[in-house]
């Protein structure tokens, strides 16, 4: 056997160590042990002379911890609690119990449903650790293929690599929105042509090409071309921009429920982008519990 598994002792002698040195006594230890008192006192004794150290001072009256014993205990009872509870932890991780899922979101999923299925997933499976990452669409696809992630809410306007599900869960007509001191921040109707002096933050075209194109789009049909302010990234720094009063953004009405006063969301009539999400994962991957629990949640929170 190589060296680093080769160790002074057996489990059964940290074990029964363990008990003399609660007890104080070898008689009771025995007893809860379910030994014999004779065999306790021989896995004691190999135990130290392995050891080299006294571990205990025995005399007719007492038994006592010596210094290097008190040290011993100190140093064993984690590991055996530990392995105590491995049974346990291997079932939880096995029954979906326990775990841990890497998640990838835009910002359109923090905005919308991803709050509210952190929030029922927490509450069923406390156990499973959910770790978060805020990336655009194309890098969570490459996450994705190359395992660095469990799952993604993204938009499916970029061709996804063979052997990926998605699920839709979001399909919206987009509004915009205005800083509140805009001159038609209260208008009752609002069209793209009445927007046309207007200043627009977006993204890069990178992050999500499909979604910027569907913008472009509905510009040209409206006819009217779009005056582009600034990209960037993430979308909350686009709404930042847009309370700052540089510009107008576009969004979604699922985003537009909770909104600072510096602006004002118009829903739009006639040609507007529509925002689409999807919640993918790959196919192909290894079965992971915590994993299918995650998209039984979520596709349950947003059915």
């Amino acid at each position: 056997m190589p060296r680093e598994y080769q160790f002074p002792f057996e489990l059964r002698h940290l074990v029964y160590f363990r008990e003399v040195a609660r007890q104080l006594h070898f008689r009771k230890a025995a007893e809860s042990l379910a030994v014999a008192q004779p065999a306790l006192s021989r896995s004691i004794a190999q135990l130290e002379k392995e050891m080299g150290v006294d571990l205990l001072n025995r005399t007719r009256r007492r038994v006592e911890l010596t210094a290097a014993g008190r040290a011993f205990l100190e140093r064993i009872e984690p590991l055996l609690r530990a392995l105590a509870a491995v049974p346990g932890d291997i079932q939880a991780l096995a029954g979906g119990q326990a775990g841990h899922v890497r998640v990838a979101f835009t910002g359109l999923a923090m905005a919308t449903v991803l709050p509210g299925i952190l929030r029922e997933f927490n509450r069923r499976y406390p156990g499973i650790k959910v770790e978060l990452n805020e990336s655009p669409t194309s890098a969570q696809l490459e996450s994705l293929k190359n395992g660095e992630i469990a799952c993604g809410f993204f938009h499916p306007d970029i061709t996804a690599p063979a052997g990926f599900s998605t699920k839709l869960l979001l399909q919206e007509k987009n509004g915009v929105l205005l800083p509140a001191e805009h001159k038609l921040a209260m208008a009752p109707k609002l069209r793209l042509r009445d927007l046309a002096d207007t200043a627009f933050v977006m993204f890069p075209r990178a992050h999500n090409p499909g979604f910027y194109d569907r913008v472009l789009a509905a510009f040209q049909a409206a006819g009217v071309t779009p005056r582009i302010a600034d990209e960037v990234w993430p979308r909350a720094n686009a709404i930042g921009l847009v309370r700052a009063g540089l510009g107008a953004t576009f969004m979604a009405p699922s985003e537009a429920k909770q909104l600072p006063d510096e602006v004002t969301f118009r829903p739009l009539e006639g040609p507007a982008p529509e925002s689409r999400l999807v919640l993918g994962w790959r196919k192909d991957g290894p079965a992971d519990p915590a994993l299918g629990a995650f998209l039984v949640v979520a596709g349950a929170a947003t059915a």
